[in-house]
């Protein structure tokens, strides 16, 4: 049994459809099961971190375990929903862990590090055998222009003009299920797409599928930081993710993980759009991205 937590995720989503077409017995992990839909045969179970007490059930019985957590850097003094799924797997006698992780994990020394490099060490002390994923931007972030891309022709985008090899989730699925059913012990995986492209550029990608002219406004950079502490975001975190964006070239490298991995070269972001298109142009928010 393969064991996929944040099932609901666009990762986690696309990792259970694709084990699944494989023939693999999946059991899918949401905090809410009522809203997830699965490919026949899928197990799907409720498990919340936050409920460590429940754990057992969902790694009862599992082989290998695939690992994710929406939980904020600086939501709490440090992470608790990866140690607690590793604690649980642990006694669950799990042979084999895949984390998804962050695009440089515990390198540097700002808030984001260190939150990260305690969510791996997690995993790498567990004792148990384990391989790491680090995806860059995704390119479903897209997604969240889509309420004002159904409302009108302007989106308001941060940091519209920085590039990013932004890599469709469906590939970091892809690589996820590699990890999880071909034996990659020790293995620290960096993902991205095949292009660097600025959020801008992807804005036109989504203006030609959609055959209207799209407009890019980026917001001053104070209005982004004061936006992100007003969303419950502490200021050293805001100040680390700030200085990562603008100071450095993380996430801009082209890299050939995926097609090593996989044997196949990574989706663009126009095809990602394509098939994802509706939810730009529906007059209704679809249910699933």
């Amino acid at each position: 049994m393969l064991v996929v937590s944040g099932a609901t995720g666009h990762v986690g989503r696309e990792l259970v459809a694709q084990l699944a077409a494989a023939g693999r017995p999946v059991r899918a992990v949401t905090r809410r099961p009522e809203t997830l839909e699965v490919p026949a045969g899928v197990e799907v179970v409720r498990g919340d971190a936050d409920e460590p007490a429940g754990l057992d059930a969902v790694f009862a019985g599992a082989e290998r375990a695939f690992l994710m957590s929406s939980q904020a850097v600086g939501s709490a003094p440090r992470p608790t929903h990866v140690p607690a799924l590793v604690a649980a797997a642990v006694r669950a006698g799990v042979s084999h862990l895949v984390l998804l992780s962050v695009y440089s994990g515990g390198e540097g020394d700002d808030a984001v590090a260190e939150w990260a490099g305690e969510v791996e060490r997690a995993v790498v002390d567990s004792g148990v055998p384990s391989t790491l994923l680090r995806p860059g931007r995704f390119m479903s972030n897209a997604l969240q222009w889509a309420p004002q891309i159904r409302r009108g022709d302007e989106v308001t985008i941060p940091f519209a003009r920085r590039p990013a090899a932004s890599v469709d989730p469906a590939d970091v699925a892809a690589v996820a299920a590699v990890a999880l059913t071909a034996a990659t012990p020790g293995a620290v995986y960096q993902l991205s797409g095949p292009e660097a492209l600025r959020p801008v550029d992807e804005l036109a990608v989504l203006g030609e599928l959609l055959g209207r002219p799209l407009r890019a406004v980026e917001p001053p950079l104070e209005d982004v930081r004061a936006g992100m502490i007003r969303g419950g975001f502490p200021e050293v975190v805001v100040d680390a993710i700030l200085a990562r964006t603008t100071d450095t070239e993380d996430g801009t490298e082209v890299l050939d993980t995926v097609e090593r991995v996989v044997g196949r070269p990574p989706a663009t972001f126009r095809e990602w759009a394509r098939r994802h298109r509706e939810h730009f142009s529906s007059t209704t928010t679809p249910t699933t991205a």
